[in-house]
């Protein structure tokens, strides 16, 4: 693992959703390594305490649905900490029910649409008023390769959601990029996250069918995605914005794999 001893986020303020565990835990670890103050955003008290504490952070109970919630998110962490200078917007579901367009319900497409889209667009509003007041920040939103890659094997709200997160940072990083404020979207490959290893559980074959579209042959770790984070965060990712930023072992750029 690289060395953080470099502490590139000193004294700035991160608000993560999705904190609790997988990408958002691991992310949360690292951008507190690298000396952030971080704010959790997470449906899971208990989770989500364990967390901010690990991290000498805060957190804040949040449905990342309900626009006074996120309000208050952003509220707390301002009032607690002076600034908010980080959003990584990243809470996300992926259930099963989310299949087929031929499977899929309504019900079940609005949950993953409200979840994964409308958050992050309840996210951005809350954030960027904080981040214009201060002339700078980092916005940072969760898509997934899906967002720019056809699948088969179909979880139709959730590649939708995900090409919407896509197209909203895309605009939000071109519209606010001259009042000093970047807007990415972060792409993860296929994650070993519980998420991941929840699904695949029960069926190691699905598991397979995916993991061989991917170059480096495994599938990848939270930390990795982390470091992406943290790296979006800081000064050193100061000429990007309105990015897609792809960490998903090669897969998008695959026509045929190694053997």
């Amino acid at each position: 693992m690289t060395d953080v001893k470099a502490h590139r986020l000193e004294g700035r303020v991160a608000v993560v959703t999705g904190g609790a565990s997988g990408i958002g835990l691991a992310s949360v670890r690292r951008l507190a390594a690298e000396g952030a103050r971080v704010v959790i955003g997470d449906l899971d008290p208990d989770a989500g305490k364990r967390a901010a504490d690990e991290v000498g952070g805060l957190f804040v109970p949040t449905d990342v649905t309900d626009a006074l919630a996120v309000d208050n998110l952003f509220q707390q962490a301002f009032d607690t900490y002076g600034s908010v200078d980080i959003a990584f917007n990243n809470a996300g579901i992926s259930p099963p029910e989310d299949a087929s367009i031929l499977d899929t319900g309504l019900e079940a497409w609005r949950k993953v649409q409200e979840v994964n889209l409308t958050s992050v667009y309840l996210c951005c509003k809350a954030a960027i008023p904080y981040m214009q007041r201060q002339g700078k920040g980092s916005i940072i939103n969760t898509a997934s390769f899906v967002a720019v890659m056809g699948a088969a094997t179909s979880q139709i709200s959730y590649s939708a959601s995900k090409g919407g997160v896509l197209a909203m940072s895309r605009e939000l990083g071109v519209e606010f990029a001259r009042q000093g404020i970047r807007v990415n979207a972060l792409c993860p490959g296929p994650v070993n996250t519980p998420l991941l290893q929840e699904l695949f559980a029960a069926d190691p074959e699905r598991a397979q069918r995916r993991l061989v579209h991917v170059p480096m042959g495994r599938f990848g770790e939270p930390e990795e995605i982390a470091a992406a984070v943290a790296f979006l965060a800081s000064d050193d990712s100061s000429f990007v914005t309105a990015n897609t930023f792809l960490v998903d072992g090669g897969i998008s750029g695959a026509y045929v794999t190694p053997l």
